[in-house]
């Protein structure tokens, strides 16, 4: 497996010109790291991942990589361990989490996330929206008889959430076919419709809890 980030323009440590590695191809020397996370992982920039293979290949970096491997080496390979320690573990939180990985690449690719506006809605869930907070002020006015109401909202905003969820898979795979900036901007408005409902879900979940 390749161990790969940005290119840097030579090694530090034996001054080759370096190809595209967290690692000197010459001298084995660790580099800078650089926090582009699908190239440190080697990977191509995919919404759709492999999660075992990521999962191996975090594995095998968080070895390569460890700070105690460099307690005797140079204070700049400490520091550059610590580094890419610190990112190894970003990278493979976002990475692993299907909705994190794709707000990194969409800001990666310039689609800024709007936070999800009312307009942004279907009228039907509105109305649905306007009735869960009507009924969330009755539960927190005492009237208990507001929870089987606030139950069956939870579960239908978590059927929504489940369709968002499939609809953001197929996506994924017609980006990764595709490349087209158009998908990119489909699976904005999407994920930040998935973003609103979640928060509902939240709200809902919240309520009945206390």
């Amino acid at each position: 497996m390749e161990h790969q980030i940005k290119a840097a323009e030579e090694c530090w440590q034996c001054g080759t010109p370096s190809e595209v590695s967290i690692f000197c191809k010459f001298c084995d020397s660790i580099q800078k790291p650089r926090a582009d996370y699908f190239r440190f992982f080697g990977l191509e920039p995919h919404l759709s991942i492999d999660q075992t293979d990521l999962q191996k290949r975090f594995y095998t970096l968080s070895r390569l990589l460890h700070p105690d491997r460099y307690t005797r080496k140079t204070s700049r390979e400490r520091e550059y361990s610590l580094e890419a320690t610190a990112i190894l573990n970003d990278a493979y939180r976002t990475l692993r989490d299907p909705v994190a990985r794709a707000e990194y690449m969409l800001k990666q690719a310039g689609f800024a996330s709007d936070e999800p506006r009312s307009k942004n809605v279907a009228p039907e869930l509105l109305e649905e929206v306007f009735e869960l907070n009507m009924a969330l002020e009755e539960l927190g006015s005492g009237d208990s008889e507001a929870r089987p109401q606030l139950e069956v909202a939870r579960d239908k905003f978590s059927t929504l959430r489940g369709e968002a969820d499939r609809e953001l898979r197929d996506l994924f795979e017609k980006y990764d076919a595709e490349k087209a900036r158009d998908v990119l901007a489909e699976v904005r408005r999407v994920l930040d419709r998935r973003r609103y409902i979640q928060n509902l879900v939240t709200e809902v979940e919240r309520a009945l809890a206390a």
